[in-house]
């Protein structure tokens, strides 16, 4: 079997090995759902449980007090916003207490998608998530992390590394992290580089879904996506920036989410504040800026929360958010263009603040 017919048989779903050919993967062991009271439009109560029903594929509970969307095709339905981890353990950030306290919080909110990697904080981030979903509470999340590794080898040691921080023997979705140079998207796809490595992880049962991140250059992503066309790969996910300022410069949401959206991959939206660069441009309320970003056709924006006073402004702006009309978003636009002009709130396209594997290039374990 060549690779292109391999990355086709893997895509499909199934684990093939030379000897034994191809056969179906065992599914996956059942999650027990949070009894949460009540119900919604989209769902139904079985003995108390809010179970999923008609487009609702994901097995995990569904909270009436959130809202939740598709993810691409998975067939998994997740919270309209996720926990970042990075902010878990950033530096003057939350205690490991009250990182815990947030994470609890935010499950009993009904958020079920939690994002992380591999290199944040010096895997701090990784061990306060992993810490806090003890206990039984692993079952009820969607758990993402991202690994720089470009190599087998770096990949492999930053997967088993997660995986044992973050106390699981398995990840819902993993994501090639910071896919920001022009070159990356053909050496995640050389051969036998970080995407075959996901193939094999993937028969073995350590990951679900494979996805990529980057927030540098909307053509570089697109690029990506070429290039798994080339190969006859489909990512299942996809991570970007998705506000009002990228709207206006070197558009993510221009270039990008259309050619996500025809690949029916899911879009995970990120940056809306922009870390906080955006959000003390003070050109409307930070509710607003959430509304923008949920407006879109994503799966989800993952929000940075460093404290329940942010975890419960986000949860504000799921329960008061409605579909924008033309003319609300036009007049949200009319808010950011100014600000949005020359980038200057967009860091993490415009500048290294944001690129760890630049400063830390050891991560991506191409050179000796």
């Amino acid at each position: 079997m060549d690779r292109r017919d391999f990355i086709k048989a893997t895509a499909a779903g199934l684990a093939v090995s030379p000897a034994a050919g191809a056969q179906s993967l065992p599914p996956p062991p059942p999650i027990s759902p949070i009894p949460w009271l009540g119900t919604s439009p989209e769902n139904t109560t079985q003995g108390g449980v809010v179970v999923p029903t008609g487009p609702v594929t994901s097995r995990l509970a569904q909270n009436p007090a959130m809202k939740y969307r598709p993810l691409g095709r998975t067939g998994e339905r997740l919270s309209m916003i996720g926990v970042g981890g990075f902010h878990l353990a950033k530096p003057g950030g939350p205690t490991a207490l009250e990182a815990e306290k947030i994470v609890l919080t935010a499950i009993e909110s009904g958020v079920t998608f939690f994002d992380n990697c591999w290199d944040y904080n010096g895997g701090e981030s990784e061990i306060r998530l992993g810490y806090a979903l003890r206990n039984g509470w692993r079952d009820h999340v969607f758990l993402m992390t991202k690994i720089d590794g470009r190599t087998a080898q770096a990949a492999q040691r930053q997967l088993d590394e997660s995986l044992k921080r973050l106390r699981t023997d398995h990840l819902d979705l993993l994501q090639f992290h910071e896919i920001i140079r022009p070159e990356d998207p053909d050496v995640v796809f050389a051969p036998g580089n970080v995407l075959d490595f996901a193939l094999r992880a993937r028969e073995q049962g350590k990951i679900r879904y494979i996805g990529f991140t980057g927030h540098k250059s909307p053509v570089i992503h697109a690029r990506m996506f070429q290039v798994a066309d080339a190969h006859g790969f489909h990512f299942d996910t996809v991570q970007m920036p998705l506000n009002v300022m990228d709207a206006h410069w070197d558009s993510f949401e221009q270039t990008v989410l259309p050619i996500a959206l025809a690949h029916g991959t899911g879009v995970l939206g990120m940056k809306t504040f922009g870390d906080k660069f955006i959000y003390e441009s003070r050109v409307m309320p930070p509710e607003q800026m959430l509304h923008y970003a949920m407006s879109l056709p994503t799966a989800l924006q993952v929000c940075g929360i460093d404290s329940l006073p942010i975890l419960q402004q986000a949860l504000n702006a799921v329960r008061s958010y409605h579909p924008l009309s033309p003319e609300e978003r036009a007049a949200i636009l009319a808010k950011s263009y100014a600000a949005a002009a020359d980038g200057a709130t967009e860091l993490y396209k415009t500048s290294h603040h944001f690129d760890g594997t630049i400063q830390n290039p050891q991560w991506l374990g191409l050179t000796a």
